[in-house]
């Protein structure tokens, strides 16, 4: 395809007969393909090739020649040219061909499977879950017509999580394992399910460090209820600790907080990048939960310079076993940093929240870095009403996005 000329319209009659395998453009996507058997048989079809969501696919437009239905030069090009008015306005052709011919896709079951076990379900969070789990954790699977879903596929949505967030990860494919399992009883697909778990999807992962992961972080469901513990703790080490759950931030940046990254009026943390693990600097939207605990350790004869949580040395700031030492009072065997995980957590389980919205919140690095750069802003509005949802949750207001 290298070399071809700009331009549509370029086939000429003498090359449709061409008797030499491979493919010949004839312009903007339109091509012939020719190909031989291996006992020496030619055939020709028309192929439109496109680019879709960063991807190269290509949607079949039937044979040329002989057959039951032969597609002329004229009639491959209308039907090119029905496929680019498909494409200028966003419709999927190949997805659009499929539900013509009546093929589900992934979303289609995964609704279908929904419909089907919603009035069973009680409980209007498990019902949530399920639902954001099919719906945007699975995203990039929704298109994929139901008998085409590999294992692969299955893998593209569980690597990114399967070790950061192993309990949400385990759940992801279990509910994907349903769905398939759903569609193989429908008669919709009959190979095996790719994404059983024993002895095939876990086979091809790291292994979880299951033990790790339950010490470190609070299961999100527990934390209101400890809230109302902590809120009951007086001191600098409760404060600082309320303060680092509110707002998702590492414990170091929020203990070695001065008051000058403080903008109460403006609710706004702002921490310099020398301050930053990934040397960026970071804005946090204050909740007003969180500008309720910074109002509660201010003095009056604070400077910018001093310690928003000071330490029990004069000039010195809060020691991280002082906030430890909270935990330890309150019999809670977690870990300052497992709050972040908590966090995490709770936004892909319970709420719409856009997961990049909460690697934002937590100051992780979305994308490579030509995404990056493209991507300008920081999601600062957005991260507000998610801090705030997040706020009434760990104080019992119970929020949802």
């Amino acid at each position: 395809m290298a070399g071809a000329r700009v331009g549509r319209h370029r086939l000429k009659s003498t090359q449709l007969s061409t008797k030499t395998a491979g493919i010949i453009a004839d312009g903007d996507g339109l091509y012939l393909r020719t190909t031989m058997s291996k006992a020496g048989t030619l055939s020709r079809s028309w192929v439109f090739v496109f680019h879709l969501n960063g991807k190269r696919r290509e949607l079949g437009l039937g044979a040329y020649g002989s057959g039951t239905a032969p597609v002329s030069l004229s009639l491959a090009r209308e039907k090119a040219q029905a496929t680019r008015d498909q494409l200028a306005r966003g419709i999927d052709p190949i997805a659009a061909k499929r539900r013509m011919q009546g093929i589900q896709n992934f979303g289609q079951v995964a609704d279908d499977f929904l419909d089907a076990k919603r009035p069973g379900w009680s409980n209007d969070n498990h019902v949530r879950q399920w639902e954001r789990t099919l719906k945007e954790v699975c995203k990039p699977l929704r298109s994929i017509a139901i008998d085409k879903v590999e294992t692969d596929d299955v893998l593209s949505i569980l690597r990114p999580i399967w070790t950061e967030m192993p309990e949400h990860a385990r759940r992801v494919r279990m509910r994907i394992e349903s769905v398939l399992d759903y569609a193989g009883s429908k008669g919709l697909r009959s190979a095996l399910n790719p994404a059983r778990g024993k002895g095939h999807i876990h086979n091809l992962l790291a292994a979880q460090d299951k033990t790790k992961k339950h010490m470190i972080a609070l299961p999100y469901a527990d934390l209101p209820a400890f809230w109302q513990r902590l809120a009951e703790v007086e001191g600098s080490g409760a404060a600082a600790l309320r303060f680092t759950i509110l707002t998702a931030a590492r414990p170091g940046e929020a203990r070695l907080a001065p008051w000058s990254e403080m903008d109460l009026s403006g609710k706004l943390w702002t921490i310099p990048p020398q301050r930053m693990k990934e040397g960026r600097l970071h804005r946090v939207p204050l909740t007003n939960a969180a500008i309720e605990v910074l109002q509660s350790v201010k003095l009056k004869d604070r400077t910018p310079e001093d310690w928003v949580f000071r330490g029990q040395r004069p000039g010195r700031p809060l020691s991280d076993m002082s906030i430890t030492a909270v935990l330890r009072r309150l019999k809670v065997d977690v870990h300052v940093h497992g709050f972040r995980s908590t966090f995490r957590d709770w936004v892909a389980e319970t709420t719409n929240h856009p997961g990049e919205v909460a690697e934002a919140a937590l100051s992780h690095a979305v994308g490579d870095a030509t995404e990056r750069a493209y991507r300008r802003g920081d999601a600062l509005e957005k991260r507000r009403s998610l801090m705030e949802d997040w706020a009434a949750f760990c104080t019992g207001g119970g929020a949802n996005g």
